[in-house]
């Protein structure tokens, strides 16, 4: 219709052919190449099976008829090595009777009872008084061990392992006098030594002591402080009394 014509109008009765708005180009993506290359990358044939595991027969080799079935092997001949039995005594023979031992059974058996060692009935020990018995041997209850010639005696292995840390010794003082001689060390004396664990020990108490009078709850950060500075201070004390209590021998640098 003319736009210059009003709403109403004559012409709007005439039918006309409606014509259909013509289609954009259809979209096609620049990156659709690259997609696609990224696709066939990723695939993998056969990754979900995998190869077959099986031969592949070929066409050449087509089933036939009876080819399924199994052959038995060839028949052997049967060959007896063994030797026969004796042959089932006819009906018309007849055993040998009348024949006797001279040998009297009653002594030959007695005089082997008497000459024989009487068997030892096996050692054992009823522990219950329903009757469970057991084996005396292996219980403990029979003394083994101490009648052997080599009990009591220090084994061959701790002797020698004796000498051994007797010789180590020896030589670690031989080494240690050495050193005094170089270094001008001295040994602390055994009266020294024990009073300055003595002293460690009572400091080691008080400093306990003054750890267990804190209070349960260290809600303040100046007790956390005071806690950590008691608790290293034992942790340091139990270290020295330690290394004194081992080492009973202990010598110091001579520096006057």
């Amino acid at each position: 219709m003319d736009p210059t014509c009003p709403s109403e109008c004559i012409y709007n009765l005439i039918p006309s052919d409606l014509k259909e708005p013509p289609q954009p180009p259809r979209y096609i993506s620049i990156f659709k190449a690259t997609v696609k290359d990224d696709m066939q990358k990723a695939k993998i044939a056969m990754k979900t099976m995998g190869p077959a595991k099986v031969e592949v027969p070929s066409p050449k080799d087509f089933l036939k008829k009876h080819s399924k079935e199994k052959t038995l092997p060839p028949i052997k001949k049967f060959d007896r090595n063994m030797p026969k039995k004796p042959a089932v005594p006819l009906r018309t023979d007849h055993p040998v009777m009348g024949i006797q031992s001279g040998e009297n059974f009653i002594n030959t058996n007695a005089a082997n009872v008497i000459m024989g060692v009487a068997k030892k009935p096996k050692p054992i020990y009823v522990d219950k008084r329903t009757g469970d018995k057991h084996d005396v041997e292996p219980s403990g209850l029979v003394p083994k061990y101490i009648n052997k010639k080599d009990y009591g005696v220090t084994p061959e292995y701790i002797r020698r392992r004796n000498e051994e840390l007797k010789k180590a010794q020896e030589e670690y003082d031989r080494y240690i006098q050495e050193n005094l001689k170089k270094a001008a060390m001295k040994r602390l004396p055994d009266e020294e030594r024990e009073a300055i664990l003595q002293g460690l020990k009572k400091n080691w108490e008080k400093v306990h002591k003054e750890f267990q009078s804190l209070s349960i709850f260290i809600d303040t950060i100046p007790k956390k402080i005071r806690k950590q500075r008691l608790e290293e201070e034992m942790k340091q004390l139990e270290h020295y009394i330690g290394v004194i209590e081992k080492h009973k021998i202990i010598y110091i640098a001579n520096n006057a």
